[in-house]
């Protein structure tokens, strides 16, 4: 069992930056990933970022791409996202997955999780 609890969210303006945290707790395997995902109203989940612990591999989505960025806090057992230059459509609630089977390819649907956080709000606007 893996819990996971995210912390960071709030309002920004557009051009501001804000950092997530994800905790993981329980168990972890090797080759553990951990994603991000996001979800709009009215609108489906969307994969926003994901890094493989063992390895410091991280996959981003286009939308994203040079404006997040994605680490990890080895001593808290932390995901971070450090998202920089926000814009209002990126707003949305931000849940951090975790995968604690190994696979190939890094994996960025959410089927492919195995475990949720609760999600945190994450507005931009001015």
């Amino acid at each position: 069992q893996v819990e996971l609890v995210e912390s960071g969210g709030g309002l920004v303006q557009p051009g501001g930056s804000l950092r997530l945290s994800c905790a993981a707790s329980g168990r972890t395997v090797s080759g553990y990933t951990m994603g991000w995902f996001r979800q709009a109203p009215g609108k489906e989940r969307e994969f926003v970022a994901a890094y493989r612990w063992s390895f410091g591999t991280t996959i981003y989505s286009d939308s994203v791409k040079g404006r997040f960025t994605m680490s990890r806090d080895n001593a808290e057992r932390m995901g971070i996202l450090q998202m920089n230059n926000l814009k209002p459509e990126d707003t949305a609630v931000y849940y951090c997955a975790a995968k604690i089977t190994p696979s190939g390819p890094m994996p960025t649907l959410s089927a492919d999780y195995d475990y949720w956080g609760q999600g945190t709000q994450v507005t931009v606007s001015s």
